[in-house]
């Protein structure tokens, strides 16, 4: 639970509202489910609730709302795009250009992108606090 969150037990209060939608956007964070309601995110456990309020609603904005209340994510992307493409574009450069080495450095690019954007994500929200 961060700071900012409301916990809610299910056996004082088992409360959802009417007009909640579950959704999948957002970290779960171990959640059986999540809900959005607005600017309202609602993780349900099997004993209670986690409430917090997000500065962007993500239905409405979706990139206002990873820069205000997500930018780990935007971080982890950017690294992988940005890092993923250097490794590859290195290797191709030094490579003898056939079709295989061009296979090659692709695959070393994704799997290159795949771990600098998951570093980026992680130091991004250690950074964050959550």
């Amino acid at each position: 639970m961060t700071c900012d969150e409301i916990e809610v037990p299910k056996e004082v209060r088992p409360f959802m509202l009417k007009h909640a939608k579950e959704t999948r956007l957002g970290h779960k964070n171990g959640a059986k489910r999540q809900y959005r309601y607005g600017n309202l995110h609602i993780r349900e456990y099997d004993d209670k609730f986690l409430v917090h309020m997000d500065r962007v609603d993500p239905l409405k904005n979706p990139m206002g709302h990873l820069l205000c209340d997500a930018p780990e994510v935007l971080v982890g992307l950017t690294g992988a795009v940005a890092g993923g493409a250097k490794v590859a574009f290195h290797l191709y450069n030094k490579s003898n250009k056939t079709k295989k080495d061009v296979q090659l450095c692709a695959a070393a690019g994704l799997m290159s992108s795949l771990a600098i954007g998951y570093l980026g994500y992680k130091l991004a929200k250690s950074a964050k606090g959550k």
